[in-house]
């Protein structure tokens, strides 16, 4: 990847937020990913800010989605209702630093975040066939979905797309089996998220 800077993130949850918040409001620090930085030079930050809903706050209904995953299998946000929780975590590009210090963290820790009450799906807007020979260089044991066309649906429909440069930022969503958000947090590109802070997630949620 060419750069895995960005802004920084922090502050509550609008639009997109950053530092975890939980079932009971709480938030703690890290940096705000405003949408009106990320506005493209030829068009308006507001025409932007029109197109992307805000990030889904705790208690929402999760957006569904049905992307494809590295081995071009479709895979649905509804295939886990009323079976499993998941660990949504959006993420920049596949190959790049941050990104895969934070997978190869996940993947290390693969049981606490894949088993019979949860399942992590990780989602980037790279193509499928980058995230076929990122996951095989990688050897990551969980799905790599591709929001790449529409590029970025997804991460639009979680407030999570950065406009100017055309990916996610670090957002994470865990979302429990009736589809609804039951935590969050958002990073910018450069902020790496805390693998401990997802495993206090899923045991406030009682995942």
């Amino acid at each position: 990847m060419s750069s895995d800077s960005g802004p920084p993130a922090g502050g509550p949850l609008p639009h997109p937020s950053s530092g975890p918040t939980s079932a009971d409001g709480a938030s703690a620090g890290a940096s705000a990913v405003p949408s009106t930085a990320h506005a493209p030079p030829d068009r308006p930050a507001s025409q932007v800010e029109a197109e992307q809903p805000p990030v889904p706050a705790v208690g929402d209904r999760a957006p569904d989605f049905t992307l494809t995953d590295q081995h071009g299998q479709t895979v649905a946000l509804a295939d886990f209702r009323g079976e499993r929780a998941v660990l949504l975590v959006f993420y920049p590009f596949a190959f790049s630093r941050v990104c895969g210090s934070e997978l190869g963290a996940i993947h290390e820790s693969v049981a606490d975040f894949q088993n019979e009450r949860v399942q992590v799906l990780a989602v980037s807007c790279d193509a499928l066939y980058s995230l076929r020979a990122y996951a095989d260089d990688a050897g990551f044991g969980f799905p790599l979905l591709a929001d790449h066309w529409p590029h970025g649906a997804a991460a639009r429909a979680y407030g999570v797309f950065d406009e100017r440069r055309g990916c996610a930022v670090r957002g994470t969503f865990l979302i429990d089996r009736e589809g609804v958000v039951r935590w969050t947090v958002v990073n910018g590109l450069a902020d790496a998220r805390s693998l401990d802070d997802y495993r206090a997630a899923l045991a406030a949620a009682g995942v």
